[in-house]
């Protein structure tokens, strides 16, 4: 069974509700009416971003299910979260988002899923953390950090965000180009990177021109090279 995870730069249900990447997110599970778990730690469990997503996947004809862990509900998260198609991860606060989750066994259990086959996917920190490290805002608003001990099933780093906060490119450069982090891949809001079975495959987008980017070291410094994405309609 293919192992399956799309990174995504940015960009939800909720801010382009309808967006056709959801679309093909629930196609690739083939089933009929999926079953999506939606994990937003990151977010502190934001009731709007529940709402969103449970509205949007019920309009798919999905059956939406909401993980909460501040307010936990669930006693056996791993029953919960292995019967599901597809599992989303919202984005806001990475570091905060893995601490959780250590606590409560989701890193295990998403290990799990994504061996036994599992659609996983997500945008900005949701995004971020299926990789090995990348750049993240989870310390402060305005100033960025390089963040490693993520969960590590996709390998080098990731940033997001990359077209739409002018200081990811320079900062993610700068710490590719002097080992701070390993090269990676950045994607633009809208774009999700798709991972097979480990190997990047292609970069998709619900958002015209966006695109990914192959970020690597360089006797330069830095090396990036664009990777026009498919656009989705």
């Amino acid at each position: 069974m293919t192992k399956t995870i799309v990174a995504i730069g940015g960009g939800s249900f909720r801010t382009y509700p309808g967006n056709a990447l959801d679309t093909w997110l629930l196609a690739r599970t083939g089933k009929a009416r999926p079953k999506v778990a939606f994990l937003p730690t990151a977010a502190g469990d934001q009731e709007g971003a529940i709402e969103a997503f449970t509205r949007s996947f019920l309009e798919r004809q999905a059956m939406p299910t909401v993980v909460r862990l501040f307010v936990r509900d669930v006693i056996d998260l791993e029953s919960l979260l292995l019967d599901q198609d597809l599992i989303l991860v919202s984005g806001g606060n990475t570091a905060n988002q893995q601490a959780v989750w250590k606590l409560h066994g989701i890193d295990r259990i998403l290990r799990v899923a994504y061996a036994r086959g599992i659609v996983l996917a997500g945008w900005s920190a949701g995004g971020l953390c299926w990789f090995e490290s990348g750049v993240t805002d989870s310390f402060h608003v305005t100033e960025l950090a390089a963040l490693s001990s993520l969960l590590g099933l996709l390998e080098g780093s990731f940033c997001p965000h990359f077209n739409s906060e002018e200081n990811r490119r320079p900062r993610y450069h700068a710490w590719v180009g002097d080992g701070t982090l390993p090269a990676g891949y950045a994607a633009d809001d809208g774009v999700g990177l798709l991972f097979e079975d480990g190997r990047f495959v292609e970069a998709l987008s619900f958002l015209p021109g966006g695109a990914a980017y192959r970020v690597e070291p360089h006797a330069a410094g830095v090396r990036e090279t664009r990777i026009e994405a498919r656009l989705l309609s």
